[in-house]
């Protein structure tokens, strides 16, 4: 990546996309942040310049720098994604921490935060905008779709599929040929053994609806 990044969110997982990028060798142009207490302040020594929708720093994207999106929020994510795509006419980059490992063989699209010692198995299929926290495992032949959050020490199983906008906690367990379906959320530490259906809240060991 030739061009610096300009990274969308100054919290918690702007810090985690600001280190992964460090690592990389690429440089980070600037913040942007809704949150005003924010301006003016630096993380790392990269400043906090305006809001997410201030053009005089949007406008760069795709002429001098990349952008991407660090944002829990799926809907906020979404929202900033969308307009990158539509005003900008550009993807929004990867971030992807060098101790991580996605094999040769699996697919990922574009936007994704991928954090350190994350492992995506051979043939798995991650889509966009997604964010994997430390330590996930994702296993061979699974698909991931698109805006999916995965917590820390989560093992995804072999063939596994999960549909848009899930959430999934850390530590959670979900065995191999599971479907989880749009929207579906999980909760921590939860062991899931049967399929998830579409807006479904589920917890436990074995994991049930809320």
């Amino acid at each position: 990546m030739q061009n610096p990044v300009i990274i969308f969110g100054a919290n918690g997982l702007g810090a985690v996309a600001l280190d992964i990028f460090k690592k990389n060798n690429v440089v980070v142009y600037a913040f942007l942040d809704d949150n005003a207490a924010l301006h003016n302040t630096e993380i790392d020594d990269v400043v906090v310049l305006g809001s997410t929708d201030d053009e005089g720093f949007t406008k760069l994207i795709g002429k001098k720098c990349e952008a991407f999106v660090a944002i829990d929020d799926q809907k906020v994510r979404k929202n900033i994604v969308d307009m990158i795509l539509d005003v900008r006419k550009v993807q929004v980059v990867n971030a992807i921490h060098d101790q991580a490992t996605i094999a040769s063989t699996a697919e990922i699209g574009h936007g994704n935060l991928v954090s350190a010692g994350v492992i995506i198995n051979a043939r798995a299929k991650v889509g966009n905008n997604n964010i994997f926290h430390s330590k996930v495992l994702v296993d061979y032949d699974t698909e991931i779709g698109d805006y999916i959050q995965v917590g820390a020490g989560s093992t995804i199983g072999a063939g596994v599929s999960i549909e848009d906008n899930v959430f999934i906690g850390s530590g959670v367990t979900i065995i191999g040929g599971i479907k989880i379906g749009k929207g579906a959320r999980i909760g921590a530490g939860s062991v899931v053994i049967e399929a998830v259906k579409a807006k479904e809240t589920v917890f436990g060991n074995p994991a049930k609806k809320v």
